[in-house]
C-alpha cells in the first residue's frame, strides 16, 4: 500500500496532461517496473528487454477519447529461458496483463554479449585457437556476439543461442579492421556451454594495417572549407507544443521507440483552414542485412537490427554542428535498461530547417523552398544508420536512410581472391551484402477508408491509334485483396502506388528510390525468416497486432511469421483502413573507398500528394530572397 500512496500524486499529474501517444517518461518507466514487481510477477533474475508505451486503440485516439496511460514490457527470464509480455496500467497501478510467449526470444542485449564473452574466454579450445594464431594477450581480443539466426543445426533447438566472433585490438583501437578469421563460437547462453567451435583458416594472418580514422590519424588535413554558418535570427520556424510539431502547414507527433527508432504519428497537412489526415503512424518496422559469403564463419550473418537488437535503444546523442546542422534543435529521449531503470539519451532526435533549392520557377517568377528534417542516428554494431523524415512545403513526405560506419570484413591470406567479397586492403576482404528495410506506413488519406491502386506507364501498340509509334499511357489497376497487392518495382513501366480515399479521390503515392531484390535464394533460412523480402509492396488491413513484418520475435525464429502469414488469408483491402508496407533494398558491393569508414550512402522514398490538392500547394509561398 505504501507504493500506491507514493505513486498516485505523480501519476495523476502526468495522466491529466499527457497526450495518449506521448512516449513514456522516466517517472512512468519507474512506476511501471514498480507495479510489475510489487505484484510479484517478475521472476527472480529476470530482465526487461523492452519497456515502451502501450499505444491506445487507434479509434480512441482519433476520437480524442480519454484513455489510461499503460506501459508495455517484454520480460525475459534467463534461467528458465522464458519470455513474457506484460502491461502495467499506470492509472490504476495494476498489472492488466502478464503472459508467457512460448518459444519467443527477445532482442539480444548487452548482458547476452557479456555472458557469451565470459563463456568463450573460459574455453580451452578458444584459448588454444588464439595461441596458434600468435595471440598471447587474450585480454586484447574483443569478442562480439552476433545473433545466431536459425539453421536447423544440432544443439540449437533449445536455449538462447548466439555466435561469438573475435577481433584483435592489439594493432589499434579500430578492432573491426583486425578480425581473427576462422574462429567462431556457437554459444548456448541457457546452458552456458559452447555448442561447437569453428577453428579453420589458421594460416590466415590477423591484418596489421593501421586503419584508424581519428583526427590525429587522418593528418595531414586538407585546407578547411570557407566558413558556412546557418543562422535563424528570429529563431526556429517550427513549434513544439504538448509534443506536437507544427511547421509550414504540417502537423505531426514523433517518438523514439526502443525497438523501431523514430516513429511519426498523426501526420496531417493544413488545407483550407482544416488539418487533413495523411498518415496515422509511420516507422521502420524491420530491417535485415544478409551477407553473401556461404563459408562456415559467415553464412549466419544476417542480423535483423530492429527485432533482434532494437534501433531506438542504440540511438546516438546528436551534437549540433556535427551530427546535425548548427541550427538544429535536439531533444532527449528516454529508454529503459535491462534492470528497468530509465536511461536518458541526450539529444537523441534532431529537428531543423534547411534550404531545399527551388520550389518552382517560370521566368523571373520563382520561389525558394525550405524543408523540415526530423532525424536520428543509431549504432547497432559496426554499421551506423541515420533516418530522416523530411517534410516539404508542397505536401511531400520523404524518408532518407543514410548508411555509414565500418564494414564487416574478413581476413584473407596474401594474394587470395574471394568471389564473395572485394579486397579493400592488404589481407582484408569486405564481404558483399545487402541491406533491406521494411517500412510500415499506416496511411489515413483524408480518413481511414482508403484503397490501393497501382500505376503503370505502358507503350501503346502500333496501329491507327498510334500512327507514329510514340504513344504511351498510364494504366490504373485497383489492388482489392492482400495477395493482389504483393507487388514489385518495375522500372520499365515506372511503377508506383497510390493510397486513395475511396470517397474523395484524394491520394498519396509512394515513389520508390534505389531498390534491390534479395540475392539469397528463396529456400534459404534468411528468406524464410524475412518473408517480407519477397515483395517490395504489401498492403494489409489495419490490425493493432500486426506491427512487425518478420513477426514479433525474429530472434531465432524459424520463419513464416509476419507479412507472409497475415496475407495468406488474402483479406479484402478495398475501401478499408489499410497499411502500406514498403521494402527497400541496397546491394553493397564494397570498394576501397568505403574503407576504413564508409562515406554516407543514402537511399529512400517519397510519399507525394496525388490528387490530394487541386493545384500546386506551394503556390502561396511568399516571394523574396
Amino acid at each position: 500500500m505504501r507504493l500506491t500512496v507514493c505513486l498516485l500524486p505523480l501519476l495523476a499529474a502526468q495522466l491529466s496532461g499527457a497526450n495518449p501517444l506521448a512516449p513514456l517518461t522516466a517517472e512512468e518507466i519507474r512506476a511501471a517496473v514498480a507495479i510489475f514487481k510489487s505484484a510479484g510477477r517478475v521472476p527472480p533474475g529476470a530482465r526487461f528487454s523492452q519497456i515502451s508505451l502501450e499505444e491506445p486503440a487507434k479509434d480512441l485516439v482519433l476520437r480524442n477519447a480519454a484513455v489510461p496511460r499503460r506501459a508495455f514490457a517484454v520480460v525475459y527470464e534467463p534461467r528458465a529461458n522464458k519470455t513474457f509480455e506484460a502491461i502495467a496500467n499506470l492509472a490504476t497501478q495494476q498489472v492488466d496483463s502478464f503472459k508467457e510467449i512460448p518459444g519467443a526470444q527477445p532482442a539480444v542485449t548487452e548482458q547476452d554479449s557479456n555472458l557469451a564473452d565470459a563463456i568463450v574466454r573460459d574455453d580451452p579450445r578458444y584459448q588454444r585457437a588464439m595461441r596458434e594464431r600468435g595471440i598471447r594477450d587474450l585480454n586484447a581480443v574483443v569478442i562480439m556476439a552476433w545473433t545466431a539466426g536459425y539453421f536447423a543445426l544440432p544443439g540449437t533447438e533449445q536455449g538462447r543461442i548466439v555466435r561469438a566472433v573475435p577481433y584483435y585490438a592489439g594493432y589499434g583501437a579500430n578492432f573491426y579492421a583486425h578480425p581473427v578469421e576462422g574462429v567462431v563460437a556457437h554459444v548456448n547462453l541457457t546452458t552456458r556451454k559452447i555448442i561447437d567451435l569453428l577453428d579453420t583458416d589458421r594460416d590466415v594472418p590477423v591484418p596489421r594495417n593501421n586503419d584508424e580514422f581519428t583526427a590525429a590519424a587522418t593528418r595531414p588535413w586538407r585546407a578547411a572549407p570557407a566558413p558556412l554558418h546557418i543562422t535563424q535570427p528570429n529563431g526556429a520556424g517550427f513549434q513544439v507544443q504538448d509534443g506536437e510539431v507544427t511547421w509550414q502547414k504540417w502537423h505531426f507527433r514523433y517518438a523514439l521507440h526502443p525497438r523501431e527508432g523514430l516513429v511519426l504519428y498523426t501526420v496531417g497537412y493544413e488545407d483550407g483552414g482544416r488539418v487533413r489526415s495523411i498518415m496515422y503512424r509511420g516507422s521502420l518496422a524491420e530491417m535485415v542485412v544478409p551477407y553473401g559469403d556461404p563459408s562456415a564463419g559467415w553464412f549466419f550473418r544476417n542480423s535483423f537490427d530492429v527485432g533482434e537488437l532494437g534501433l531506438g535503444a542504440m540511438a546516438s546523442p546528436l551534437r549540433p554542428g556535427l551530427d546535425c546542422p548548427e541550427n538544429c534543435t535536439v531533444f532527449n529521449a528516454v529508454v529503459a535498461d535491462e534492470a528497468g531503470e530509465p536511461q536518458i539519451i541526450p539529444g537523441a532526435v534532431a529537428i531543423y530547417e534547411r534550404d531545399a533549392g527551388v520550389s518552382w520557377k517560370h521566368g523571373d517568377n520563382v520561389r525558394r523552398a525550405r524543408e523540415l528534417v526530423v532525424g536520428y542516428l543509431t549504432q547497432p554494431g559496426n554499421y551506423e544508420y541515420g533516418f530522416d523524415w523530411i517534410f516539404h512545403q508542397d505536401g511531400t513526405l520523404e524518408m532518407r536512410a543514410a548508411l555509414t560506419g565500418i564494414m564487416a570484413v574478413k581476413a584473407v591470406a596474401d594474394g587470395a581472391h574471394d568471389p564473395h567479397g572485394h579486397i579493400i586492403e592488404k589481407n582484408i576482404d569486405a564481404v558483399h551484402h545487402q541491406h533491406f528495410f521494411s517500412f510500415r506506413l499506416d496511411l489515413d488519406v483524408d480518413g481511414a477508408a482508403n484503397s490501393a491502386v497501382e500505376l503503370n506507364s505502358v507503350s501503346m501498340p502500333p496501329g491507327p491509334q498510334n500512327p507514329q509509334n510514340n504513344g504511351f499511357m498510364m494504366q490504373e489497376t485497383p489492388l482489392r485483396t492482400e495477395r493482389a497487392a504483393e507487388r514489385n518495382i518495375n522500372l520499365e513501366s515506372s511503377r508506383r502506388w497510390i493510397v486513395r480515399n475511396a470517397a474523395t479521390g484524394a491520394g498519396y503515392a509512394l515513389l520508390p528510390g534505389e531498390n534491390a531484390v534479395p540475392l539469397a535464394r528463396p529456400e534459404s533460412w534468411v528468406r524464410k525468416r524475412a518473408g517480407f523480402l519477397n515483395f517490395h509492396i504489401w498492403v494489409t488491413p489495419f490490425s493493432p497486432t500486426e506491427m512487425y513484418p518478420a513477426g514479433d520475435y525474429p530472434n531465432q525464429s524459424r520463419g513464416g511469421d509476419g507479412l507472409p502469414k497475415w496475407t495468406a488469408a488474402d483479406r479484402p483491402i478495398d475501401n478499408k483502413d489499410v497499411v502500406l508496407w514498403y521494402t527497400m533494398g541496397i546491394t553493397h558491393n564494397p570498394r576501397p573507398e568505403d574503407w576504413p569508414v564508409m562515406p554516407v550512402h543514402a537511399a529512400g522514398f517519397e510519399l507525394v500528394p496525388w490528387g490530394f490538392f487541386p493545384r500546386n500547394p506551394a503556390l502561396d509561398l511568399p516571394p523574396g530572397r
